[in-house]
């Protein structure tokens, strides 16, 4: 187990590098100019000038690539003179618009996104995985058909429709909850809660419709393995038998999917943080796409690499536990 996660962790930082490398040649090789494009898009002589100071642009390009891996751990010194700007550890860059250190701004916003993305998930965890161990162990049923029904017909909604719909039908027609408005979870617990509660909803129901089919899927191929006849057979509870058997290994999938969607999630929901208001890095990520604001764009995508190379390696773990095949 313990060398099968250093070998997972090993290349987990090969793809961090990789994605560094990435993201470096499309924000700092392929624009023509990358210190305007840094800039946004109300910049002055004098402020370009600093910026291309900063950024280094006058160095070779394997300099400019190594200061900016390097600056993610030890922290970078950028321009020198009158342009001196220090970033702290970890550096991912400079918000010329914002005038504050990317990471700053990141971290002021993560809360929100990962209150949005982990309630949500919890949501869409419990009744996506509730309804599609029900679907299966009732197949070809009534119950069956419907909640596969009602699946496809939550995977078809928009989340804009989702939420413009939560939004106009609890908030204004019954006035149920306020509009939402961040409170943080250590302030106001029930405050919290209630104001993320709609958020939570409607991205919870095209992950729930999707987690539904999905579990479903899974599980009728879980229940028709010989295994699972011999443990019936030999005279377990029913109960036993779905749970301990079926569902662990019928969940299997799930886990790979459940990683790609949280990971990515942490890194905000653009569309869901911007209906509701909520100040989360997806709100931050459109303003600095409408603002041309190039290093918090630049910040929030590896952000979200991170966050989506490390859930999988949680989830390659976790295979470890629940599928004893994967240790050997």
């Amino acid at each position: 187990m313990i060398s099968y996660a250093g070998r997972r962790l090993l290349s987990v930082i090969g793809v961090l590098i990789a994605v560094a490398a990435v993201t470096f040649v499309i924000f700092y090789v392929l624009p023509s100019d990358p210190a305007a494009a840094a800039c946004g898009k109300s910049c002055s002589t004098a402020r370009l000038a600093a910026i291309r100071a900063h950024m280094g642009l006058d160095q070779p390009l394997w300099r400019q690539f190594t200061d900016f891996v390097t600056g993610i751990f030890t922290g970078r010194t950028m321009g020198s003179g009158q342009y001196t700007l220090h970033c702290h550890v970890p550096c991912l860059g400079y918000s010329y618009e914002n005038s504050a250190d990317v990471w700053d701004l990141l971290m002021d916003r993560l809360p929100v996104s990962a209150s949005l993305a982990l309630g949500a998930a919890a949501i869409w965890l419990v009744l996506g995985l509730s309804a599609g161990v029900v679907a299966a162990l009732r197949k070809d049923t009534l119950t069956d058909r419907a909640l596969m029904v009602g699946s496809v017909a939550a995977a078809s909604l928009p989340v804009y429709f989702t939420s413009m719909m939560l939004i106009y039908g609890v908030i204004r027609i019954a006035g149920l909850l306020p509009y939402p408005s961040y409170v943080p979870f250590g302030d106001d617990p029930l405050h919290w809660a209630s104001n993320l509660l709609l958020p939570w909803l409607a991205l919870a129901v095209l992950y729930v419709a999707m987690y539904a089919r999905q579990s479903r899927s899974s599980m009728i191929e879980t229940m028709a393995e010989p295994y699972i006849r011999t443990a019936r057979a030999k005279g377990l509870p029913y109960r036993t038998v779905v749970v301990k058997h079926g569902l662990r290994a019928g969940m299997t999938p799930l886990l790979t999917l459940f990683g790609m969607d949280l990971g990515g999630l942490l890194a905000g929901a653009v569309i869901t943080e911007s209906l509701f208001g909520l100040p989360g890095v997806g709100r931050l990520f459109y303003g600095a796409l409408s603002s041309g604001d190039q290093p918090v764009i630049l910040g929030v995508t590896l952000l979200a690499a991170t966050f989506i190379v490390l859930a999988n390696l949680a989830v390659d773990l976790l295979y470890a536990v629940v599928d004893p095949r994967v240790r050997y």
